[in-house]
């Protein structure tokens, strides 16, 4: 995906750049297209007729005048179909159903295995997305495209896995590409983290510009919106603070083969394996949270040292970048131990000049934040100038 900070702006008169003012809701009628873009109104008319045409605008009552006729208000005609979005981990993924105008329209949890490799995870997610089609969608409604958030870095330029240690047989597979091939429909992936980062900014009304997403679950990840697009970075590892050495942790051997990673000593998976080693009958960080919220003294040490640990390292990351919004995702930040934790970190370690301003908050997206930001992603996919032009004619 490309941010409005990685992209040169397109042209305002072509059909795609006609279609994100509709989109966005800065421009609801043929009158107001004209205003944002200085076109004239027969060339607006007829750029709007071909997406009528193309099956993505379509007219729906009136708008609002001040005086006169009233305009014929413009809205993307969510009946022309439906998009999959998919949040994989490494044991359960979480898929969603939108049609194209962006609305929700069912959302279904599985149980999987990413180590099963790319063929049969993804050939399942086919199969799971035709049953959502089949259940949810209205008559009409085909498939489009699908959006998918994977749980290992994603090279942006390449779109191919990058040393993803917690996912073997992935590693420099092309899952995009791989998909579009079983299905010939428009496919986009991304890093999991990052489209946390973007979901939760959408769900948050896109208010901050520059917002700083961490996921904290079985493992740690991060996704950055700067001037309030996704950013990725050189080749899409900006924010992936899960291998950052944490300044006098446990001396604890990562997956990547390093020591002392915070995946390593700060993350769900790390915190489930110390309970066990101390004893406590713990599944997942689910159950750690859970203990948590009853008191357990030995869970709310863990969580509040993890977070202690999370904050160490985002310290560096607030003072460098200075975000308006530092948003704690994933089944850590549920923890209010985790949390504090975290805050104490950083209002220990940052400039007073840096947290003055700075609003650290829980997620609101929650565990939709993934599905919306893959939605996101392949509707901008699906929506791409290009292709819009190409739909259009």
């Amino acid at each position: 995906m490309t941010s409005p900070a990685e992209a040169a702006p397109p042209s305002s008169s072509s059909a795609g750049a006609i279609l994100d003012l509709v989109r966005s809701g800065r421009a609801r009628s043929r009158a107001e297209i004209a205003r944002s873009t200085g076109l004239s109104p027969s060339t607006v008319a007829q750029r709007v007729d071909g997406l009528i045409g193309a099956g993505l605008v379509r007219e729906a009552g009136e708008g609002v005048s001040a005086r006169g006729r009233r305009p014929r208000a413009l809205e993307i005609d969510a009946s022309a179909g439906v998009v999959c979005a998919v949040d994989l981990g490494s044991h359960h993924a979480t898929f969603g159903l939108v049609d194209i105008s962006g609305r929700l329209l069912a959302v279904r949890s599985e149980p999987m295995d990413i180590a099963d490799g790319p063929d049969r995870v993804l050939r399942w997610i086919v199969t799971i997305a035709d049953e959502m089609v089949a259940a949810h969608a209205e008559p009409g409604q085909t498939l489009r495209g699908y959006g998918i958030g994977l749980p290992g870095p994603v090279d942006s330029n390449t779109g191919e896995m990058v040393s993803p240690s917690r996912m073997p047989g992935w590693k420099g597979v092309d899952a995009a590409g791989l998909l579009a091939s079983l299905t010939s429909l428009p496919v986009a992936v991304d890093n999991d983290a990052n489209l946390m980062a973007l979901g939760e900014h959408a769900a948050l009304d896109a208010d901050a510009q520059h917002l700083v997403f961490v996921k904290a679950g079985s493992s740690i990840g991060c996704g950055v919106i700067a001037f309030g697009g996704l950013y990725h970075g050189h080749h899409g590892m900006a924010g992936d603070i899960s291998h950052v050495t944490v300044p006098g942790g446990p001396q604890v051997l990562c997956s990547c083969g390093r020591i002392g990673c915070l995946d390593a000593v700060a993350g769900g998976a790390a915190i489930v394996t110390a309970l066990r080693d101390a004893g406590v009958e713990v599944a997942d960080a689910r159950d750690v949270v859970a203990l948590a919220r009853d008191a357990h003294p030995r869970a709310t040490l863990m969580l509040r040292e993890a977070g202690l640990r999370v904050g160490s390292v985002l310290a560096t990351i607030m003072n460098f970048y200075n975000p308006q919004r530092l948003v704690l995702g994933g089944i850590l930040g549920e923890a209010e131990a985790f949390v504090a934790g975290v805050r104490s970190s950083l209002y220990s370690d940052c400039l007073p000049m840096i947290t003055d301003e700075l609003e650290i908050t829980v997620s609101v997206a929650k565990e939709k934040a993934g599905i919306l930001g893959a939605a996101h992603l392949v509707l901008d996919e699906l929506f791409d100038h290009g292709r819009v032009e190409q739909l259009v004619r």
